[in-house]
């Protein structure tokens, strides 16, 4: 992976990557770039689930929950039961 598709990753995860679970297998990225791409990726996926519970039109997909489920198997466990105030949640970096 260059330079320039990092930090393209780090602004827009699925312009990069397939999926989350793609992520994962990109051996040329370190245990923190992953950890990076994939928080970026949590964000974007809250924002698209908590537009779509205030009514804008879209699909609802399961993306947050696999984006979840891959930043786990890299960062570890995720604490859901401490999250942060907005319906964004804002998950704490490890």
């Amino acid at each position: 992976m260059t330079k320039d598709e990092f930090e393209q990753a780090l602004l827009n995860p699925a312009s990069v990557f397939k999926s989350p679970e793609a992520v994962l297998e990109e051996s040329s990225l370190t245990k923190r770039q992953k950890t990076e791409i994939l928080l970026q990726w949590e964000y974007n996926a809250a924002e698209e689930a908590v537009a779509l519970e205030e009514g804008m039109p879209g699909e609802e997909t399961n993306m947050l929950h696999r984006v979840l489920t891959a930043l786990g198997q890299v960062a570890g466990p995720i604490d859901v039961e401490h999250t942060g105030p907005s319906k964004q949640h804002g998950l704490r970096e490890t």
